[in-house]
């Protein structure tokens, strides 16, 4: 068993967000949360149906899947995935928009997803 020494910090995370529990969930942002329970509302109300949490989605470039420079196949993981009015909608919860985040957006809007930015 690792013991973690009484002086060790706390990380906080790099651009400010701080991570935010409702109910057993723990979100990585208030902003986030707040619009987890907006969809929920949504989802009660039969606006939209299948609501889901932190879906990965496999980027594909024009002939085969994309990879980083590690070797790894390229991922989007949006924060919630739902469908409306018959329509698959991914959407994103972002304070800031990262250089990372910006070249896979553009893939995932080059394959035809509906990626909406919050």
């Amino acid at each position: 068993m690792k013991i973690q020494p009484s002086f060790a910090r706390k990380t906080r995370n790099k651009y400010g967000a701080k991570k935010t529990q409702v109910g057993e969930v723990t979100f990585d942002s208030k902003k986030e949360a707040q619009r987890y329970m907006e969809l929920q509302l949504l989802e009660r109300a039969g606006e939209i149906t299948d609501l889901r949490r932190q879906v990965k989605i496999d980027l594909i470039g024009q002939y085969r899947p994309m990879y980083t420079r590690t070797g790894r196949k390229m991922r989007l993981t949006a924060d919630f995935f739902y469908v409306e009015n018959g329509e698959d909608v991914y959407e994103d919860c972002k304070g800031m928009w990262t250089r990372d985040f910006e070249v896979r957006y553009a893939v995932a809007i080059a394959m035809g997803i509906n990626l909406r930015i919050t």
